[in-house]
């Protein structure tokens, strides 16, 4: 007999699961994939498996992130992307073998971003995208292998000095952010021209609103582009009246001589 009333929001994760949700990556990692499973609840159960090397948490329904998770100390990768998550743990800062940290796209605030981020010396890829930020934390500088970091899609009107001094840094998205214009926007363009756009997620990894926004985004500028066809270059003669005018005189010139007695 079927059961009567609303089934659970999400899968329930046990230990069990947890392990038959483990990958091995082709360069020889545990991974727990634990993505779009609907979990609403950070699965404290996966402690158990703290020799994981990455974990994905990401595109679930989290709202809170435990200090426990610090229990990971061999974690180098972690994407929380796609949550509700509105502020990060002090405790993550002890993750100090973290490379990659993704959380874009949840309901981050400046004041949610902990200032024992700066701990993560090793970090190399932080995306905090899509989210509510409305400054940069001064912590990011004091990270010296950062290679790529995501602002994008946020409430920034400007970045530290210190990002863009960031001795490694090679790919910077600060796109669709209210940043000041007129000759302060021109300055600040001026001040990140070295470096590439930076796109942390892939598409099929998007969730149907993001990649929506993302698509809308890149057709408006592929519009803006179309909107001023270039105009073909016409030859100038500035010595002609009109073109081989010159080879049509001597032409004639020609013919009158080699016409005469």
């Amino acid at each position: 007999m079927a059961k009567s009333g609303k089934g659970p929001k999400g899968k329930k994760i046990t230990l069990s699961v947890a392990k038959n949700c483990i990958k091995i990556t082709f360069d020889g990692r545990k991974r727990l994939d634990l993505s779009k499973m609907g979990i609403t609840n950070f699965p404290k159960c996966i402690l158990r498996l703290n020799d994981i090397d990455e974990l994905d948490l990401s595109r679930n329904m989290i709202k809170k992130i435990p200090d426990s998770i610090s229990k990971f100390q061999n974690l180098r990768w972690l994407d929380l992307h796609s949550n509700y998550i509105d502020k990060l743990p002090e405790s993550i800062g002890q993750m100090t073998s973290l490379l990659y940290l993704n959380v874009s796209n949840n309901r981050l605030t400046t004041n949610g971003l902990p200032v024992e981020l700066n701990q993560l010396k090793n970090i190399r890829t932080v995306n905090l995208g899509l989210n509510h930020l409305d400054s940069v934390p001064t912590t990011l500088g004091a990270l010296k292998e950062l290679h790529e970091v995501g602002l994008h899609d946020n409430l920034l009107t400007t970045i530290p000095t210190s990002i863009f001094k960031l001795p490694k840094l090679k790919k910077l998205n600060t796109q669709r952010n209210p940043f000041p214009k007129g000759e302060e926007s021109d300055m600040f363009i001026d001040s990140i021209k070295r470096l590439d756009n930076l796109y942390l997620v892939e598409e099929k990894d998007l969730c149907g609103p993001c990649l929506r926004k993302c698509q809308q985004a890149r057709e408006k500028l592929n519009r803006i582009k179309n909107m001023a066809p270039a105009t073909p270059r016409k030859a100038i003669f500035s010595n002609l009246v009109s073109p081989n005018s010159m080879a049509k005189e001597s032409q004639e010139d020609w013919r009158i001589r080699a016409t005469s007695p």
